[in-house]
């Protein structure tokens, strides 16, 4: 099978940050069909204070670099951690100028966002597992287990899916994850590009974090929506959209994600494109992933609600099944996860989870894999 085509020092310094509020293609909510907003004075008390916290342009002590780093990665340099070198990522906002030194980008958020984004967490709350997954998930994945993990890399190939109903979504993503000693997942951080009109108010793809510590229940949120994340680049808005997407038979555009744990402060930090030190998930938050994570996974995720009980044409990847190949199979590459000493090996204890193979396969590759699909076809009713 053809493989895509690609395209020992100590920090501890910590400053004050700014937000740097935008209106990063705003959500608004006129005219949007959405049925799980109650609108009731207890919920509008229930948002004000995160509203308060989220675009009070406050003061913020954080970490700047991590206190250690792999083997042989700088944040001064290029880094090899990726086959390929990446370029800058381009977001719209950038056209308005940039954040001034010391301050981050984030979107401006008001009460209605908050309450149609169920408080900015996750309303379909799974992991990807083809035994226990309810009906709206479907997943084309591959899932590393059977350690203990301090890291991952992966480049996602980046598209601009369709999807075809509101609350609705389409991603491509990493899992880092811990499970307790009762085999119970509680801690995840994740990744990756995203479409979800629900969230946006828009079918753009978009940058995205995610954690929660509770297996999904009330702790956690996307990008800055709820304490949780610290993020420190002043280049990039979590949630933002980015530019530009793949074209099917033709250029190829990816991002590539590198999450590790510092080990001296346990901090999870994110890296993209070699050259972006995102920011982190503090240690703090979680119960397993504070010491390290127990299974990595990588993919796709789409919700199908089934509209008027037929599969929806919501696409996964590029829209087309994985064994179309190169430049229109959508891919992840690169995969790799770092085991205690730092050091980054590729999967190899892993398996793959695909909940509707005629709706969306998988095929893998030694450290990379296509995935994908279009969603309702003759095979897909």
């Amino acid at each position: 099978m053809t493989p895509p085509c690609g395209s020992g020092r100590t920090w501890s310094r910590a400053v004050k940050m700014t937000f740097c509020l935008f209106f990063l293609a705003p959500m608004s909510s006129v005219g949007i069909r959405n049925t799980n907003i109650v609108s009731s004075k207890k919920q509008k008390l229930e948002v004000r204070q995160p509203l308060k916290r989220l675009n009070k342009p406050a003061l913020k002590t954080i970490k700047m670099r991590p206190r250690s780093h792999p083997e042989g990665f700088s944040f001064d340099e290029s880094n090899n951690v990726s086959s390929n070198s990446k370029s800058e990522i381009t977001q719209p906002w950038h056209l308005n100028g940039r954040c001034p030194e010391g301050a981050i980008p984030i979107r401006r958020t008001n009460e209605k966002d908050l309450l149609r984004a169920n408080y900015g967490r996750k309303k379909h709350n799974t992991v990807p597992n083809v035994d226990d997954s309810p009906a709206l998930h479907e997943y084309a994945t591959l899932r590393e287990v059977g350690d203990r993990y301090y890291g991952m890399n992966a480049e996602i190939n980046v598209w601009n899916p369709r999807v075809q109903e509101h609350d609705e979504f389409s991603l491509a993503q990493f899992w880092v994850e811990g499970v307790d000693n009762n085999g119970v997942l509680l801690d995840s951080i994740e990744a990756g590009a995203m479409v979800y009109y629900d969230l946006y108010n828009d079918f753009e793809t978009r940058l995205f974090t995610y954690w929660t510590s509770d297996a999904y229940q009330n702790t956690g949120c996307y990008n800055l929506l709820c304490p949780g994340f610290v993020q420190i680049d002043t280049r990039l808005a979590l949630g933002a959209n980015f530019e530009p997407y793949s074209e099917y038979g033709g250029v190829q555009k990816s991002i590539n994600y590198f999450v590790y744990k510092d080990n001296v402060d346990g901090h999870w930090w994110l890296h993209l494109n070699n050259m972006y030190l995102v920011g982190y998930w503090p240690s703090s938050l979680f119960s397993v992933l504070s010491n390290s994570a127990s299974s990595v996974a990588w993919g796709g995720e789409v919700v199908n609600v089934q509209f008027g009980g037929q599969h929806t044409t919501t696409q996964m990847g590029s829209g087309h099944f994985a064994e179309e190949g190169p430049s229109r199979a959508s891919f992840f590459q690169n995969l790799k996860v770092m085991d205690a000493e730092q050091f980054l090996r590729g999967p190899r204890d892993n398996f793959r989870v695909v909940t509707h193979p005629n709706c969306y396969n998988f095929l893998k590759g030694d450290d990379f894999f296509y995935y994908g699909g279009p969603g309702r076809s003759l095979d897909c009713p």
